[in-house]
């Protein structure tokens, strides 16, 4: 026999058909649709038997009841109330034919007799869209099938495109901070939630709150409950929970204390598989208020965020040690200059202790020489000059520490030191006197005066790092060994390089040398073993 779910208010009515099996649920493609928030997608399956209607519950959240009794299967007489979530039915018996309008198009007056009555008159006409689709199919249930897949075609459209454009604008924030609110302002323009919330690991992988936003811009205040936000970075799983109190997987008090109903979250992940945080929603009214399909589109938007919030880290990473090496290569190697910039501990504010090997150079009687000479000449000889030194330097691997009037300052062994740093500042002492020679031998065949110079070199503890003012600091070795082989320069005749004892033991393949005996050099308290090097 017929029966018929009529709704306690009397608004709804569904016709339930012998041998039919029709499922309820929230899903817009449900036999019996009811939209619902207690209502979950696929709900209950209704069997249609003789004298009885047999319910099945599809594992819904809310339940399903016969007569206020939860049951997960049961038969339903006429006269009970079957409840589905809180949407309530009796279950009754149709007991006469339902009258059916007639509804003809475009008929001839004549033909209308016979007792038939125009209800609506609509011109004859090719149909098109979702009705084509019914006219074309062979049945009824092929073209519910057809427009069904025909939505679902539609529904993917729309979502690859706003995937697109997300795509596009994420692509154009480069700040992080400005990437992340543009990245919640666009959840809440997609996704139909009460608040956003972004954390992200930092580099000991802890997970740092950056937005905690609801859908009126204003900060919520509350962050991703922890037993969600663990599940997803610890399993790198997307996870939505239609009633989040009730749900087994996540019994932490966070949620309870947030008041969550409804929740998702996504974790962030980049290249390599890496999780860079999590993506979480949710909603603080109703239950089931996400879906399936609100969860994968979820995760697309998270992959897509993850890439743009990789490609804003590497362009501050990027912009920093470019900052930092352009600084740098002032007076750093440019090899050397690159590994301090991709070092961010190698430079430490304040400073340490460095075993490091110093190097003076100075030009011989300068002070009288440029008395004898046009400012602006002077000014081009240093620069010649200082530019072959630096480069010296600097093709030895050593740090330029310093211009000290015509002297010139270097060092090996701060930030970064190599346990050749001695042989490397005396293989630059050498190559300064030969390039030197290069160059008064260009001076003297243009009519300028030539330069000669005295090199001190020394080996030894220091204190490197940041000296100076608030308005200014430079990095720089001070200290003993610093003071030493400034003496041995100021002590060495021109052509000659001069070095201590120190540095004389800390090189492995030493140049000819000879001993120049002690020497008393001031601000020590006792005369110090120093060494020439043999021309």
């Amino acid at each position: 026999m017929p029966f018929k779910l009529i709704s306690i208010s009397g608004d709804q009515s569904f016709e339930l058909r012998e041998g039919a099996t029709l499922v309820v649920g929230r899903a817009s493609s449900s036999d019996i649709p009811l939209f619902d928030p207690t209502i979950s997608r696929r709900h209950a399956e209704l069997a249609c038997e003789r004298t009885a209607v047999h319910v099945r519950d599809l594992g819904s959240s809310n339940g399903t009841f016969v007569n206020d009794a939860r049951v997960d299967a049961a038969d339903v007489q006429p006269g009970d109330v079957l409840t589905f979530g809180k949407v309530q039915f009796r279950l009754a018996v149709i007991t006469a034919p339902i009258e059916q309008p007639i509804i003809t198009r475009d008929l001839p007056a004549a033909i209308g007799g016979g007792g038939s009555t125009i209800v609506r008159q609509q011109p004859m006409k090719q149909p098109t869209g979702l009705l084509s689709t019914v006219f074309r199919a062979s049945s009824l249930a092929a073209a519910k099938a057809e427009t069904e897949a025909a939505d679902e075609h539609r529904r993917t459209e729309k979502k690859l495109a706003l995937l697109l454009e997300v795509s596009k604008a994420l692509s154009r924030a480069i700040d992080i901070d400005a990437l992340l609110d543009k990245i919640a302002g666009m959840v809440f323009q997609i996704i139909d939630v009460d608040r956003v919330a972004i954390e992200l690991l930092d580099e000991h992988g802890v997970r740092v709150p950056k937005i905690s936003r609801d859908r009126h811009g204003a900060m919520a205040g509350r962050w991703v409950p922890q037993s969600i936000a663990r599940k997803v970075v610890e399993e790198k799983v997307a996870v939505l929970s239609d009633n989040a109190p009730e749900d087994q997987r996540f019994g932490g008090q966070s949620i309870l204390m947030q008041s969550v109903r409804s929740a998702m979250c996504a974790p962030l992940i980049g290249s390599e598989e890496q999780v860079l945080g999590v993506l979480y929603v949710d909603n603080l009214t109703t239950t089931q208020r996400f879906d399936g399909d609100d969860l994968d589109f979820l995760v697309a938007f998270s992959s897509i965020a993850a890439v743009a919030i990789e490609n804003s880290n590497f362009a501050e990473r990027i912009r920093r040690e470019t900052l930092v090496r352009s600084n740098f290569e002032r007076f750093f190697a440019p090899n050397l200059a690159a590994r301090i910039a991709g070092t961010p501990d190698a430079v430490k504010l304040g400073g340490e202790k460095r075993t490091v090997a110093v190097l003076f150079s100075d030009i011989r009687g300068f002070t009288a020489l440029s008395e004898e000479m046009r400012p602006d000449d002077v000014a081009r000889l240093l620069s010649e000059y200082f530019t072959v030194m630096v480069e010296v330097v600097f093709r030895h691997g050593g740090t330029l520490d310093k211009f000290i009037g015509d002297a010139v300052m270097a060092q090996w062994g701060a930030p970064i030191a190599a346990p050749d740093d001695a042989d490397r500042a005396m293989s630059a002492a050498l190559d300064m006197l030969r390039e030197l020679e290069g160059l008064n031998a260009k001076w003297r065949a243009e009519g300028r005066p030539e330069l000669h110079i005295g090199i001190g070199l020394n080996y030894g503890e220091s204190f490197a790092g940041y000296i100076g003012s608030e308005r200014r600091l430079e990095y720089t070795v001070i200290g003993d060994a610093v003071n030493t082989a400034s003496r041995l320069c100021s002590a060495a005749d021109g052509g000659e390089i001069l070095l201590s004892e120190e540095m004389r033991a800390a090189l492995t393949n030493p140049p000819p040398l000879r001993e120049r005996g002690t020497m008393e050099l001031r601000g020590k308290s006792q005369p110090l073993p120093v060494y020439s090097v043999v021309s």
